[in-house]
């Protein structure tokens, strides 16, 4: 059985560096040239994704500090935003 590799990386939300397992950490589909994740424009609204977009984007890490505050404010707002399949990611 093999042991889980840790990597480091930057948390996409925060951009504070954290140690995670790649199996195992939340992830955001990020286009690069954008820096935003396909089909969301810079206001925040949303259209449809582009399928250029979606084939150039890349899954960015989440720390577990952003992941419960995302979590603790679409409880408090009452968003009712299902946080077990979003942020869509690609693994």
């Amino acid at each position: 059985m093999s042991e889980p590799r840790e990597t480091t990386g930057r948390c996409y939300a925060c951009k504070r560096t954290f140690s995670f397992d790649p199996k195992e950490v939340v992830t955001f589909l990020i286009d690069p040239e954008t820096h935003m994740p396909p089909g969301i424009t810079v206001v925040g609204s949303l259209r449809p994704a582009r399928p250029e977009a979606v084939a150039r984007s890349v899954d960015e890490p989440i720390c577990p500090d952003c992941v419960a505050k995302a979590k603790q404010y679409s409880e408090e707002s009452g968003s009712g935003r299902s946080w077990d399949g979003w942020p869509p990611s690609s693994n």
